[in-house]
């Protein structure tokens, strides 16, 4: 990372990737991989719209439903006492480990907020290797605890593929300062290496896809049908909150998941995208 940025983003966690142990065995080497799919939501920490039910295992089964490579996650809780108690099928892991299962070998988490009784953020879900992560903190202020979640990933047939997990604030102010500042680290990345990023953008009013082309970040559903999708509230999608953006890579298929059980699982739908490497 380069001075400029480390000089005004806080990096509060980085280290290295969080996996299950495996059993040493002698592999061959794997073929080159060119198409990821990959899924995007917001789970609002594992509870249906308005609170009303905890929805974490019915959620846990929709995302592996999908067989995808990559799952980027926002509103995760990493841990939170006073849930554990009041909910009975609440996970002894964290809120990822529980969604990773045997699906998902590694994964990596940024504490966004932390509180007395646990702590939410992002989080990245792989089927291929961690090489290393760090969450960038880019609250502005300290009403709202944001992040950035970035993690390289060492993919077949690629040096490194860099994914970054989003989840920008509610204010447009804020929101313009967090996209420079994710501008400064896509700059920060070596020019040819892919990235994806993706995540909750918070941008109802549509302003991110200009700021971001700065940096030649394209998004998979304005490049597919003009506009960014429609993910938000869940049951009647309206407002397009969340994005998919990628840099030496495309996209293709877009989809945004608003049937059941997805409307019910959360108060964003996901956003299902194959980028191709």
């Amino acid at each position: 990372m380069n001075d400029s940025l480390s000089s005004t983003v806080d990096i509060i966690e980085t280290g290295q990737p969080q996996a299950k142990a495996q059993p040493f065995e002698l592999k061959q080497i794997a073929p080159a991989v060119h198409k990821l799919r990959i899924l995007t939501l917001n789970m609002h920490k594992g509870f249906s719209v308005f609170n009303r039910q905890f929805v974490l295992p019915e959620l846990r089964e929709a995302i592996r439903s999908l067989s995808t490579e990559m799952v980027f996650l926002q509103e995760v809780h990493g841990s939170h006492k006073q849930h554990a108690l009041r909910h009975q099928n609440w996970p002894t892991t964290s809120q990822y480990e529980f969604l990773a299962d045997s699906i998902w070998p590694e994964y990596s988490y940024g504490r966004n907020a932390v509180y007395p009784h646990g702590d939410h953020g992002n989080a990245l879900l792989s089927k291929y290797p961690i090489i290393r992560f760090q969450n960038l903190d880019v609250s502005i202020g300290t009403i709202e605890q944001r992040g950035l979640l970035h993690s390289v990933l060492k993919v077949p047939g690629h040096d490194e593929v860099h994914a970054i997990c989003v989840h920008l604030g509610l204010r447009e102010n804020h929101r313009k300062q967090q996209l420079s500042l994710l501008c400064r680290l896509v700059e920060s990345i070596p020019p040819l290496a892919p990235i994806i990023i993706a995540g909750d953008f918070n941008d109802w009013r549509k302003r991110a896809d200009k700021l971001l082309a700065n940096c030649n970040m394209r998004e998979a559903f304005v490049n597919e049908f003009g506009k960014p999708a429609k993910s938000f509230p869940a049951r009647w999608p309206l407002l397009c909150l969340d994005r998919v953006y990628v840099r030496n890579a495309t996209t293709h298929n877009p989809q945004v998941l608003h049937q059941r059980p997805w409307s019910h699982l959360s108060d964003h739908v996901p956003l299902a995208v194959e980028v191709h490497l």
